[in-house]
Order: structure tokens, then C-alpha cells, then sequence
């Protein structure tokens, strides 16, 4: 039987030593990797072999990350995971906003890294098959397996982590969630998440599926607890 190929991830950042110790780690996880020190390089690299993930710095020159991140996502859905500084909270919410699927602050051990292109790329494939029945829930509807969400006969453009995050909630209507417990749900993982991901994800939900974003009557707050579904 033949070996399946490499996945292949491309680091985007500016500094040859961040590249450096993700090629070694990554190669050693089995993935082939692909190095861009700039925008325009990661842009050049990505059109010319498509890669299964990217690992993506937000400070770059000539392009930043944010405006490689939109231009990625014009051309196809590859799982993004963002590079960022501690005091760039806008950039990373404006990140999570574009569709990025993960972020890992600087500075990070390689094995946070890890865990974060493995999770990501695990429910990446994930939502490539059969997820499960369709949920139904107040005018909205959600076919797990096409991957595609409705409100009423209108269509509702989903990023890969809002959907996840929407069905999870609507598979539980009525139980109300912590952040910390919707990241290990939704996520993958209960360590080193920034509970301010799942409140991007949920004003972003309330805008497209809220009559009213500041009045929600479909995802609800509790208080000093979390989110519920309240269909």
C-alpha cells in the first residue's frame, strides 16, 4: 500500500530562529515544511504549492498577517494558526474575526505549537465527513456534514470554528457552558486557551444569526457563568 504524502505546513515569520526550531519540531511530528520570511513569500508559496495548514506571524514586512490571512481565505479554506505578540489583543480578535482557527501568543514552547497544529488539522478533517444528523432550532438549521448553516431560506456564511461552535451549542440547547468548558469542547484543548476566543466567536455568531446583536434571544448570557442556546 502506498504512504500517504506529507501534510505540509507553511511558517510565515520574519525571524529565522521562530522558523527554524517550527521546521525542526514539525518535521519531527512528520510534516514537511515550507518557510516564508515575508507576506509576499507566503503569498508566492502558498499559490504555488497549496499547504494543508498554515503557521502565520501577524508583524510581518511588506504584508502583514492580517491582510495574508484575507487574502488566503479568498482563495481557499486552509486552517490558519496566528503568531502573535502579548500586547496585540486587537490584531489577534481581528485575526479570530477573519477565520483564523487558532492563535498562540509569543513567546511559546514548541510543543504548545504542536498541539495546536495537530488539534487544528484533526477538526479540519473532521469537518470534511459526516458529522452527524442535521440540528433544527428555532428558523435555524445546521447540516453538520455539507458544512452549511440557514436561518429561515437564507444562507448563513459560518467560518469553520463559528460553525463548530454553534452546532455544539445547539446539539445542548438550554445548558449553559463556561468559556473554559467551551474551548475544551469546541477547541480541543483545556490548557493555555484565552477565554476571550470564545467571546470574539460569540459576538461574531449574534451578528449573523440575531435579529437584534445587542438583544440576542438565540445565544444567550448567564451572568458570571457562560452561553447557552436558548431555542
Amino acid at each position: 500500500m502506498a504512504k500517504s504524502a506529507a501534510r505540509k505546513v507553511l511558517v510565515v515569520d520574519d525571524e529565522r530562529t521562530i522558523r527554524e526550531v517550527l521546521r525542526r519540531y514539525l518535521e519531527r511530528e512528520g510534516f514537511q515544511v515550507v518557510e516564508a520570511e515575508d507576506g509576499e513569500a507566503a503569498l508566492a508559496a502558498a499559490a504555488a504549492d497549496p499547504p494543508d495548514l498554515v503557521v502565520l506571524d501577524l508583524m510581518l514586512p511588506r504584508v502583514d498577517g492580517l491582510e495574508i490571512a484575507r487574502r488566503l481565505r479568498l482563495e481557499r479554506r486552509v486552517p490558519i494558526v496566528m503568531l502573535t505578540a502579548r500586547g496585540e489583543l486587537e490584531d489577534r480578535i481581528e485575526g479570530l474575526e477573519l477565520g483564523a482557527d487558532d492563535y498562540i501568543v509569543k513567546p511559546f514552547s514548541p510543543r504548545e505549537v504542536m498541539l495546536r497544529v495537530n488539534a487544528v488539522l484533526r477538526r479540519a478533517a473532521e469537518g470534511t465527513v459526516d458529522g452527524g444528523a442535521v440540528v433544527e432550532l428555532d428558523g435555524l438549521r445546521l447540516d453538520p456534514g455539507r458544512r452549511q448553516a440557514s436561518l429561515g431560506p437564507a444562507a448563513v456564511e459560518l467560518t469553520a470554528k463559528e460553525f463548530d461552535l454553534l452546532h455544539f451549542l445547539m446539539q445542548h440547547p438550554q445548558q449553559v457552558f463556561s468559556r473554559d468548558q467551551l474551548l475544551d469542547h469546541v477547541w480541543g484543548y483545556e490548557f493555555y486557551g484565552d477565554p476571550s476566543t470564545v467571546t470574539v466567536h460569540i459576538r461574531r455568531l449574534r451578528e449573523k444569526i440575531e435579529d437584534d446583536p445587542s438583544d440576542p434571544k438565540r445565544l444567550r448570557t448567564v451572568w458570571g457563568v457562560g452561553y447557552k442556546f436558548d431555542g
